[in-house]
Order: C-alpha cells, then sequence, then structure tokens
C-alpha cells in the first residue's frame, strides 16, 4: 500500500511537468524585443567637478569644471550666494 501510494504521489507530481515541457503554448507565449531608436541616442551627461578651496585670509576659492555651460553657471550663482554674502 506505501509502495501504491508513492508510485500515485510520484506520478500526479510528474504530469504537469511533463505538460509544461509539450511546447503545444509556445507560440503564443513568444516574447517580442523592440527597440526604439530615441533610447539608442541618449547618452548620460558629465557632471560638473567643483574643488572647493580655503585661502589663509578664510576666503572661498572653487574651480568649476563641466560639458553644460548653464549647469556651471548656475553652481557658480549658488556658491557665490552661500559663501561671497557669508562675510
Amino acid at each position: 500500500m506505501k509502495g501504491l501510494k508513492s508510485m500515485l504521489f510520484l506520478v500526479l507530481m510528474l504530469i504537469p511537468a511533463v505538460e509544461g515541457c509539450s511546447g503545444a503554448n509556445s507560440e503564443e507565449n513568444k516574447t517580442v524585443f523592440r527597440q526604439i531608436p530615441e533610447l539608442k541616442s541618449i547618452k548620460p551627461e558629465k557632471p560638473v567637478k567643483i574643488k572647493l578651496k580655503r585661502n589663509a585670509a578664510g576666503d572661498y576659492l572653487w574651480e568649476i569644471n563641466g560639458s553644460n555651460a548653464e549647469k556651471v553657471l548656475d553652481i557658480d550663482r549658488k556658491l557665490r550666494e552661500a559663501f561671497v554674502h557669508e562675510k
């Protein structure tokens, strides 16, 4: 009786596995990849690099490097507001 139960259990466990491998539904479940041309042309921007220095008199100096001029000028304006008006 114990052998019959284990055999029945094994058969019941293998039926879904065999049906899943039959490939009958493989045409319906095809994965489709499409490429969007706009995404190919998007490149990450280089970050703006800031070197902040303080001289002996206590004044702050900075060097800003970056490829986007608007961001460089915006950061320079923010630094001037933060450090020049501090005194």
